[in-house]
């Protein structure tokens, strides 16, 4: 049973990245340190201020931590979901069961923690700060009645069931928990930005109704190598994805992707590129409901805007904020930052991967009316902008990059092949026009071939780069072109160092130090061995990218090979989408 408040005043301090955990809703996030702290939870939505900002170094935490201090920590997920287990051995094992419920709503965050003595006595502090705004809003109002606390932090209210027994101090709500071997004890804490109109919920119901969900949104990895990776793969991008089929490119900002190497985004929105990578992935297995959801999404935007495509949108569709500093002293070797200018840029490669995706839906038989109409406009503003410069894969200066322009080379390409499946005449004529602008794309692409017959980067741009592996994997090229062959052996000579793989060299600096590598690059590298018949070199690629994360099995965009670090924000969508891919191709007969 609870006993009276006991004080927490340890101050929350960081961890490795490899060390947190993820729970997620598919609405917001939130990570789990190894000392049982939700140390980062954006509320009520990924894009709202964090009402939990320890990461950042910022205020407020919700914190389950053993009293005794003489203790090993552990934990994994439940198969096929983001319910984690917190485990704790010292004089005894306890457990905490964690949770995002769902189904989820957009406006309403509900965190489920049950503590279980599993072997053993247990007794656990406990600590409850919410701080909304990035941790400048203090909790006020608060009381006690009907057997929760409640209160708010600026615009976010707050109901916490299961805490009668916690009493406000200088660090928040706290109280410790007593538990005899075998007993447990629930935890509900509801944020929200508009008041509650019905009484808190029942824990047993909300875990019951978490589970089905859950067990519904995942579908069975079996068939597939690394099966448990796998499907730990596509529940993490199910976690990252929203009611309206957007999927943020991770739960958190500012995530250095070098220590003090001035490279901290804010990557809580939903890329355009990045949904098209996670949709190919789930295509790749089946047709999942996560690949109708990220086609919807894509077709909303792309009837909206058309030509005018911005990379990158909140997941409920709107224009992301412009970067702006946060008054956080921020994640170790980074600085805190909120909102991003991706939005003001052109990227030509988005619209040839969503016509991609289109064709792979297409190809599962998922594709409506609307959705060609959305394929057609995209077509189309391939063909008015083709020609322009744009920011490219990595989001760099404007230039007419290689890898944007063999994007929409394949995606025509694809596109055309599904119109001439049974479709009407138009879609006949629409297919013949889409297959002459690819080749018209492909014919003027002569001078980004560099000297040694491999793809360059741009024609201005004479370097190898990673992304010019994608031609292979998506069908633009055979694998026996001679330019793609020449690009597969560079890639592998110049950028692969112990089966990692890095975007480009930077400079004449040894490739480790100028970024780490990058583990998208890997599977992808994993997908073209496998393409061109070296299964030995698709597994050694795969397993390497694979191994690349914590105990969690989250992946973040990069790896520091020397220090065995992960770098950037937590967790990378599109790397995990990367891994599903590459395990569902791998899968199959190479060829």
């Amino acid at each position: 049973m609870p006993d009276r408040c006991i004080p927490m005043t340890e101050p929350v301090r960081p961890h490795v990245l490899r060390e947190y955990s993820l729970i997620a809703d598919g609405e917001r996030g939130a990570l789990i340190g190894p000392d049982g702290a939700i140390s980062w939870l954006c509320a009520p939505r990924w894009d709202s201020p964090a009402v939990f900002g320890g990461l950042l170094g910022g205020q407020g935490r919700y914190a389950v931590t053993p009293a005794d201090p003489w203790h090993v920590w552990g934990g994994y997920y439940e198969s096929g979901s983001l319910i984690w287990r917190s485990r704790w051995v010292g004089a005894s094992r306890t457990e905490c069961r964690e949770a995002l419920a769902m189904p989820a709503e957009p406006g309403r965050a509900v965190v489920l923690r049950r503590i279980e003595a599993v072997d053993g006595p247990a007794r656990v502090h406990v600590v409850l700060d919410v701080r909304a705004a990035f941790g400048r809003s203090r909790m006020a109002d608060l009381s006690n009645a009907g057997g929760c606390w409640s209160g708010r932090s600026g615009p976010v209210r707050f109901r916490w069931s299961g805490a009668v027994r916690a009493r406000p101090g200088a660090h928040g709500l706290a109280f410790t928990l007593s538990l005899p071997e075998g007993g447990h004890h629930d935890l509900v804490l509801e944020l929200s930005d508009r008041p509650f109109d019905t009484g808190p919920p029942d824990a047993d119901d909300a875990w019951t109704a978490t589970e089905e969900a859950w067990s519904t949104a995942v579908p069975g990895c079996e068939d597939l190598v690394a099966s448990r990776d796998a499907r730990h793969a596509y529940a993490v991008l199910r976690g990252l994805t929203a009611a309206s089929g957007g999927m943020v490119a991770a739960a958190t900002t500012s995530l250095p992707e070098r220590m003090e190497g001035g490279r901290n985004y804010d990557y809580r929105y939903a890329w355009i590129r990045d949904q098209c990578y996670a949709g190919l992935a789930v295509a790749a297995h089946g047709p999942h409901p996560l690949l109708a959801g990220t086609v919807q999404f894509l077709t909303e935007r792309i009837l909206a805007d058309g030509p005018d495509l911005m990379p990158a949108y909140t997941v409920d569709g709107r224009r992301i904020p412009g970067e702006r500093r946060l008054r956080l002293r921020g994640y170790p070797g980074g600085a805190a930052r909120a909102g991003n200018q991706v939005a003001g840029q052109f990227q030509l490669d988005g619209l040839g991967e969503s016509l991609e995706l289109f064709a792979a839906a297409a190809r599962l038989d998922m594709l409506a009316q609307e959705h060609w109409r959305a394929a057609a406009t995209a077509a189309d503003a391939i063909g008015k902008r083709w020609q322009e410069p744009d920011a490219g894969i990595w989001e760099l200066d404007n230039q007419h990059w290689t890898h944007s322009r063999l994007a929409c080379v394949s995606g025509l390409r694809s596109l055309a092949a599904a119109a001439q499946g049974p479709r009407d005449g138009s879609g006949h004529r629409q297919a013949a026009q889409w297959s002459a602008l690819a080749d018209a794309m492909l014919a003027s692409l002569a001078d980004s071939v560099h000297s040694t017959g491999r793809w360059q980067r741009s024609p201005e741009d004479p370097r190898l780069d990673a992304s010019l592996l994608l031609p292979v994997i998506r069908g633009a090229l055979p694998p026996d072109d001679p330019r793609s062959r020449a690009t597969v052996r560079a890639v592998a000579d110049e950028l692969a160092e112990d089966g990692y793989v890095y975007r480009f060299r930077h400079d004449d600096r040894p490739l480790h130090k100028s970024e780490g590598a990058f583990l998208l690059c890997g599977f992808w590298m994993a997908q073209v061995a496998q393409a061109c018949g070296d299964t030995v070199g698709a597994a050694r690629f795969f397993e390497r990218s694979r191994a690349s994360c914590g105990p969690a099995g989250l992946y973040t965009e990069e790896y520091d090979v020397h220090q065995r670090q992960l770098r950037g924000n937590l967790p990378q969508a599109f790397v995990h989408a990367g891994m599903l891919e590459s395990a569902a191709r791998l899968s199959k007969a190479p060829g």
